[in-house]
């Protein structure tokens, strides 16, 4: 027995030895990291509501306890998914409160400003206008001078030229030849309206790198359910230099807003995508 026991307890140390370590944040139980998620981005205490406690806490320790432990974003990158996704659902409200978390962790206010102004050509103007009032307001309570700085960056003698300087390495003539059946003028005109409108006006706007629009992008769509972008967005994140796991990780962090289907229907999409196909022209 002795001499098993001699030969056992070397292994048995060993053993201990190459075990993996649990960190303190991974023993850390949900309701923990809420707390410490929801100071971080909203400076106070997480309280539950006292007419429906139950709904809240399932919502925050889902929130702020696991899906912003899910993949690797920062909390400013996981602010700006989050505000563009209440802006698209006009959830109004939230949109306020997560402005001001965005502004608490860090992110400079022309980004959150940049980041609703993306989504114009995608919810449209109306929604796009109720979004920024809410920036407005919340610029005037922290006493941010307003307006902010001027991001753009076209003329209109240039706006077609530097729309397509940013479209055609992503998209290349896709729209143009899947438009060509239409009748004339329409044929010409509206993929001359999509890079003029949206890669002119908007992604060539400063304040956001083209990478963190086309992220951003893939976000409003999944929101707004326009499934037939939402491959052809997948592959420009790809050639962006945004990784199948930055998206993952961000249609998760949109989950808690815009809900389950929407958000699978992307994962989904960006698990059939081939990224080895799509070399990225940024950050390569």
């Amino acid at each position: 027995m002795q001499k098993t026991m001699e030969l056992i307890l070397p292994l048995f140390l060993l053993a201990l030895q190459t075990m993996p370590a649990f960190s303190a944040e991974e023993n850390k139980t949900r309701a923990q990291k809420a707390n410490e998620t929801y100071k971080r981005l909203f400076a106070s205490e997480r309280q539950l509501d006292p007419t429906d406690p139950e709904l809240m806490q399932i919502l925050q320790e889902f929130i702020f306890g696991e899906v912003f432990y899910i993949g690797d974003l920062d909390d400013k990158t996981r602010e700006l998914i989050t505000v563009v996704s209440l802006a698209s659902i006009q959830a109004l409200p939230q949109l306020k409160a997560h402005i001001n978390a965005a502004l608490n962790v860090g992110s400079n206010p022309l980004s959150i400003r940049e980041a609703i102004y993306l989504c114009a050509p995608f919810i449209g103007f109306p929604r796009t206008l109720n979004a920024i009032a809410v920036f407005n307001d919340v610029a005037k309570e922290r006493g941010i001078e307003l307006p902010l700085k001027s991001q753009g960056t076209v003329t209109d003698k240039n706006r077609y030229e530097k729309g397509w300087q940013i479209q055609q390495p992503l998209y290349g003539d896709e729209v143009k030849n899947a438009l060509r059946p239409l009748p004339a003028p329409y044929a010409e005109q509206v993929p001359n309206i999509l890079t003029s409108f949206v890669f002119g006006d908007f992604y060539a706007r400063q304040g956001l790198t083209v990478q963190q629009k086309e992220l951003l992008v893939l976000v409003i769509l999944a929101a707004s359910g326009a499934e037939k972008q939402i491959s052809a967005h997948i592959v420009g994140n790809l050639k962006a230099g945004n990784s199948k796991e930055t998206l993952l990780a961000a249609m998760v962090q949109s989950m808690p807003y815009i809900g389950m289907p929407p958000v699978l229907t992307v994962i989904n999409a960006i698990k059939n995508t081939d990224a080895k196909s799509y070399r990225s022209i940024y950050t390569d």
